[in-house]
């Protein structure tokens, strides 16, 4: 069974930080790039940062550039999503995914990713 777990949501004043946590199962996760999107309440689903698990190729949506870092342990079959210098317009639900990406410049498109976790509220109080 396919399973991405997500985790290290929660509350932090506006400038702190959060450290999300992507655990995979049930997949070959070398072969996949893994994927953090977010969606705030009335917004649409968004790319946040994309991880290729394969060569680790990294993308990252311009409003979080220089602010958050996506890595990847694949001997744990796990993405982190370090997110620094927080902002009340972070605040939203945080997702991972995982997609065969034949070109990363499609990182941020929703429909190229086959499997989704729950999701991790995040919450940036100002």
């Amino acid at each position: 069974e396919v399973q991405l777990v997500e985790s290290g949501g929660g509350l932090v004043q506006a400038g702190g930080s959060l450290r999300l946590y992507c655990a995979a199962s049930g997949f070959t996760f070398d072969d996949y790039a893994i994927g953090w999107f977010r969606q705030a309440p009335g917004k649409e689903r968004e790319g946040v940062s994309c991880i290729s698990s394969s060569d680790g190729s990294t993308y990252y949506a311009d409003s979080v550039k220089g602010r958050f870092t996506i890595s990847s342990d694949n001997a744990k079959n796990t993405v982190y999503l370090q997110m620094n210098s927080l902002k009340p317009e972070d605040t939203a639900v945080y997702y991972c995914a995982a997609a065969h990406l034949s070109d990363g410049s499609s990182w941020y498109r929703l429909e190229e990713y086959d499997y989704w976790g729950q999701g991790t509220q995040v919450t940036v109080s100002s």
